[in-house]
């Protein structure tokens, strides 16, 4: 059963700040997450904030510095936007693979990038470390679907998110309002490792909404793409995905940014495999040593190692194909 609580739609980001900063408060966007965890008691709300009247919040503009997304623009309206497909290719192809098509045209691009764990330990119900238990039940528990990397042994959730990864690899900013005013991060600084605390997700603070997501004007030669592995076609969040961002420069990597998904409690970014990839030709050899170091310093789990060999076989897939 759903909790009861007061309903409020401001009309400014103003108004909308000052209901986020009583007690209890939650957002409202999409509402797709939202719902099954009012459902399964995760968020003691006793005030739902709705963002559904705020104004220009849903839109994709291109601007001197590249391109501005509304946090309320849908991950269907992202994956069909002609500016997101020519320009940031891999963005288009990570809204593309969310969920259903139902939930594509109801999710917002701001609610896929702080939606809550996955984890059936902390939808279920087990006291576990994010719902103030003292345990982590996926370390010794099932954990087939779970994190190889970042968890720490403290918190094993794999990040949900297929929107974040590209973001990250595109070098994406959010434009976060809230009591303090106005302040900008960028998307890889956006989510919080359980190390450093295993009771949230996002370093939003209280009051605080993502209002654009603002994306860098591309480099001329920029590659990006992005490559989910899931145990079904649809419906199904990433076992094991991949998104790239490859500058080339006449065949030779000039920078990249390799970032993982469903490999650890944040979008993970690949540095091993970067410095491989820094200042090299695609090459047989540049691509299976790129392959060895995605796996670099993985922790897996009991259940899910894997995943190791399928991270390897999408590194080794995708880098091919550019060559």
């Amino acid at each position: 059963m759903l909790p009861q609580f007061s309903y409020v739609r401001p009309d400014t980001i103003k108004d909308t700040v000052k209901h986020l900063q009583t007690t209890g408060a939650a957002i409202h966007a999409g509402g797709t997450d939202l719902l099954g965890c009012l459902r399964g008691g995760l968020l003691p709300v006793d005030k739902m904030v709705s963002l559904s009247a705020l104004p220009d919040m849903r839109d994709i503009q291109e601007t001197s510095k590249g391109l501005r997304i509304g946090a309320l623009t849908t991950i269907a309206e992202v994956a069909a936007s002609p500016l997101v497909q020519k320009h940031y290719a891999g963005l288009a192809q990570a809204a593309a693979t969310v969920a259903s098509p139902q939930l594509r045209n109801q999710g917002t691009l701001g609610g896929n990038l702080c939606q809550k764990p996955r984890c059936w330990y902390y939808r279920g119900e087990f006291p576990c470390l994010r719902k103030d238990g003292n345990k982590c039940y996926a370390l010794g528990g099932e954990n087939q679907f779970h994190a190889i990397f970042g968890h720490s042994g403290i918190c094993a959730f794999p990040h949900p998110s297929d929107t974040a990864p590209a973001l990250v690899a595109l070098g994406a900013q959010v434009v976060i309002q809230g009591p303090k005013g106005k302040r900008t991060l960028a998307v890889e600084k956006l989510h919080v490792l359980p190390q450093d605390n295993p009771q949230v997700e996002t370093v939003l603070e209280s009051g605080e909404l993502i209002t654009y997501i603002e994306l860098p004007q591309p480099p001329a030669q920029l590659h990006s793409s992005y490559r989910k592995v899931r145990a079904r076609g649809a419906w199904d969040f990433a076992l094991a995905g991949l998104a790239l961002a490859l500058e080339l420069d006449g065949g030779r990597v000039k920078n990249s940014r390799v970032v993982l998904s469903g490999a650890a409690p944040i979008p993970w970014r690949s540095r091993p495999v970067e410095e491989i990839l820094q200042g090299n030709h695609l090459t047989e050899a540049t691509i299976a040593a790129a392959a060895r170091a995605v796996i670099k310093n993985a922790e897996p789990l009991a259940e899910n190692h894997y995943k190791l060999n399928l991270f390897q076989g999408i590194i080794e897939e995708e880098l091919a194909a550019l060559t």
